[in-house]
């Protein structure tokens, strides 16, 4: 790989129409994540046509337990594009190719380890969430088949998070699509056609991540992101990476713990029970997954904008978001209020399964619009170096908001009463979480401050001198994003103009001290002799009377 880099580009994200930004982040993002939540809504339709409701039990058993494996690789996905993206925006182009290669090797150890320590907890883990008999088996054969590939699909989605970080939201889109793609063309052929059931369903998994690991290494390798792993930059990042990654994977563990409780309450209520919820779980995704391309989406928005010091753009962002999301949530409330019985009967569902789906379907909407709020904040807080805020919403969301309002709506209302209490508590901290995202904006620009404005000074007649500006630019004016000019006093000669010195934000201010030499001493053609700075300085204007001083003389 080419040790040179290429200029350092301006992110894309610190100007333009935020709503554009917003909407086609969230529209690419929901087509990559739609078709892989499609293919796995089909998998589990493919695996009900088989007629046993313990086998759909079975995959969506084996689908929250898998899911701690996947919280370790979403938490390290979203600090590598959080703190790739930031560089990005502050044009260090270096330091964004380190954090990827680190974050690659850190994610690709995590994701070994885990996924071995959840291979020899799986039925322990299993049995504790209610699965018994055949479902306890086949989930178990499930995990045993999919849980080594946890490693390709760690670097699928850590290349996925690194291209959006950068702006690349069509590669980001092509390397889930790719895998959707070969997920819909396998499966069904190794379910039903090779006749190997729900072995078939796992063997297309471990493909279709392996998919994503080399559209999305194509990617990469084409933003120059990537290197190879250097131990001690691993070792240098690891705690930069972990500050956000640690955070972010037990702000996504709380969802699965959640899910975990809440297949249990549902086991006590039969096969049949669960099996609603296997569909729930997989059709919500399909139906609501632009709630989750758009709290993706506005990560590296929000990152580009917090190192450019676009403090108003961020609260546009926040802004745009809730609205769009209000729209796709009514939206899509509508065509599943509509859908309900069809959608259960083509998944088979009967008696209570059937009740509860339906249940669902009509007091869905209202529940993933403040979840989408609760995703906008989570998003907002792991992109600007909150992720702690994240996690205590999202575990109180889980416990206090789950635990409580849950089984006392099982026990008023049976598995009705379930899902309410899920809304109940989404209500609650989606709000807060909206808010606290909106007052976590205002104090990050009470702390770095107000952006100046810049402010022409006068062109001292003998003293002045600046820098060589990439662009034409008056001595002393301060320009975003470009190399600083040093304005010198006239009664203070050995000193530089830096009232103010920060190197957050758009605007940059030197800090180093200049030597001006002592009045008097010139160089050998008359000039003041040249200043002393790690800068590269233009000569200073030359004397009346030097050899280059314009004559009026023909």
């Amino acid at each position: 790989m080419p040790d040179g880099l290429p200029p350092a580009p301006a992110g894309r994200f610190v100007s333009g129409s935020i709503l554009r930004h917003v909407v086609v982040m969230a529209a690419t993002g929901s087509v990559g994540l739609m078709a892989i939540f499609v293919v796995d809504l089909l998998s589990l339709f493919y695996v009900s046509k088989l007629g046993d409701p313990n086998l759909t039990a079975a995959i969506g058993f084996a689908a929250i337990v898998q899911f701690f494996a996947t919280a370790v690789n979403i938490g390290l996905m979203i600090a590598a594009g959080a703190l790739v993206g930031k560089a990005v925006g502050a044009g260090d182009r270096a330091a964004a190719r380190r954090l990827s290669s680190s974050a690659l090797g850190l994610g690709s150890l995590a994701a070994a380890v885990i996924a071995a320590l959840i291979f020899a907890l799986s039925d322990p883990l299993l049995s504790l969430i209610g699965a018994r008999g055949e479902a306890l088996r086949v989930a178990g054969l499930f995990l045993a088949i999919t849980l080594p590939s946890n490693l390709l699909l760690a670097a699928g989605m850590l290349f996925t998070g690194l291209l959006r970080a950068v702006g690349a939201a069509r590669q980001a889109m092509l390397v889930t699509l790719a895998g959707a793609i070969v997920t819909a063309a396998l499966d069904p052929l190794l379910i039903f056609g090779a006749g190997l059931g729900v072995e078939g369903a796992a063997i297309t998994v471990c493909v279709a991540r392996a998919t994503f690991v080399a559209v999305g290494l194509r990617g990469v390798m084409r933003h120059h992101l990537l290197g190879l792993p250097r131990v001690a930059d691993m070792v240098a990042d690891a705690p930069v990476l972990a500050a956000v990654a640690g955070p972010a994977v037990l702000t996504n563990l709380a969802p699965s713990v959640a899910s975990a409780f809440l297949a249990r309450l549902f086991a006590g209520y039969g096969a049949d029970a669960v099996a609603a919820a296997a569909v729930i779980d997989r059709l919500t995704p399909v139906a609501f997954g632009g709630l989750f391309a758009l709290s993706g989406a506005i990560g590296p928005i929000l990152a580009q904008n917090w190192g450019a010091g676009r403090f108003d753009r961020m609260r546009g962002v926040l802004r745009e978001a809730v609205r769009v999301t209000l729209v796709y949530v009514a939206v899509v409330w509508l065509l599943l209020a509509l859908a309900r019985e069809p959608l259960a009967s083509l998944f088979g569902l009967q008696g209570v399964a059937r009740d509860l789906f339906g249940f669902f379907c009509l007091a869905g909407g209202a529940i993933w619009f403040f979840n989408g709020m609760l995703f906008l904040g989570n998003a907002a807080f792991n992109n600007l170096g909150f992720p702690v805020r994240s996690t205590l919403l999202n575990w109180g969301r889980a416990t206090l908001g789950t635990v409580p309002p849950a089984m006392l709506g099982a026990a008023l209302y049976g598995p009705r009463g379930v899902v309410a209490g899920m809304g109940l508590g989404s209500l609650v901290f989606g709000i807060l979480g909206i808010l606290l995202a909106r007052r976590t904006v205002d104090r990050l620009e009470a702390r770095g401050g107000r952006l100046p404005q810049p402010q022409p000074q006068p062109q001292p007649a003998q003293n002045a001198r600046r820098c060589r500006p990439a662009t034409p630019s008056r001595a002393g004016e301060l320009s975003p994003g470009r190399p600083v000019r040093h304005a010198i006093p006239p009664d203070r000669p050995g000193r530089a103009d830096l009232s103010t010195s920060s190197s957050r934000g758009n605007w940059y201010f030197a800090a180093q001290p200049v030597t001006m030499p002592r009045p008097g001493r010139f160089d050998r053609d008359g000039d003041e002799a040249s200043c002393s700075t790690r800068s590269r300085c233009s000569r200073p204007r030359a004397r009346p009377g030097s050899r280059r001083w314009p004559s009026n003389s023909a």
